[in-house]
């Protein structure tokens, strides 16, 4: 998780029972991992980042390329990586975040499939490099206050809208203290058709996860329902519980 501003928190860790904690020199949690499971995903609402998989064919997830806004503990992008063998870039401002997922929290080094970019997640949406190219993005961009979004605007998202596929998708993780998610849905809505939004229910934190397809898709819940047994089959993803609080908006 990211912020753009001159001076960047000190980065540190905690640990309870068998999970690890990331910090950015508060109390505040920044991601987390399993010790004994450092690939899989820990947290409900990071879980909830992978929806993407109930819109796209699982024979070809293998083939696709995410890209994550904010490395946080680097959970989405180790699962990316490791589990469904994506090539992986993920955007990070801090050094001091992409040292510590590579001494505490099992990020590999980068390789012909993994990418870690040392950089602002603002301009590389902004840039035409990467345009049309990200079949999942992931974005999840708060500082160590996490009182709202870093990157919160209608021109942000638009952007983020012109790196995706033609059946590319973006999950977005709106949670903070300031409670503006009727305005951060609002300017998702504003780049993205309506068609092609949905939103699930808070999480018992408080985080609201939003998925928003560069071409809109409205799959019966039939439909809906076996993608998600399917994903859940092969992945340690608890996709089945998706479809019964994901919605869409329109």
């Amino acid at each position: 998780m990211t912020r753009r501003a001159r001076s960047l928190p000190d980065v540190n860790f905690s640990e309870y029972g068998d999970i690890r904690y990331l910090h950015l020199g508060t109390p505040w949690v920044q991601g987390s991992m399993m010790i004994d499971k450092p690939y899989d995903i820990h947290l409900d609402y990071v879980q909830r980042m992978m929806a993407w998989l109930l819109f796209v064919p699982l024979e070809r997830v293998g083939s696709m390329q995410a890209m994550q806004l904010g490395l946080g503990a680097a959970a989405l992008t180790k699962f990316c990586w490791r589990h469904l063998r994506m090539k992986t870039t993920a955007i990070e401002l801090n050094p001091q975040v992409v040292a510590a997922c590579r001494l505490w929290f099992k990020l590999p080094p980068d390789s012909s499939r993994l990418n870690v970019v040392l950089g602002d997640a603002a301009e590389v949406a902004a840039h035409d490099h990467w345009r049309g190219q990200i079949d999942a993005l992931q974005v999840d961009l708060y500082d160590h206050e996490a009182a709202a979004p870093v990157l919160d605007s209608a021109a942000f998202y638009a952007d983020c809208r012109q790196l995706l596929s033609e059946h590319g998708v973006m999950t977005v993780n709106l949670f903070g203290r300031a409670n503006r998610y009727p305005e951060s849905l609002d300017k998702i809505l504003q780049a993205f058709d309506p068609a092609g939004v949905w939103v699930f229910k808070p999480t018992r934190e408080g985080n609201t996860v939003v998925l928003a397809q560069r071409t809109p898709q409205v799959p019966k819940r039939g439909a809906l329902a076996a993608q998600a047994e399917a994903i859940q089959s092969r992945w340690p993803l608890p996709a089945k519980r998706w479809v019964r609080v994901l919605k869409p908006v329109a």
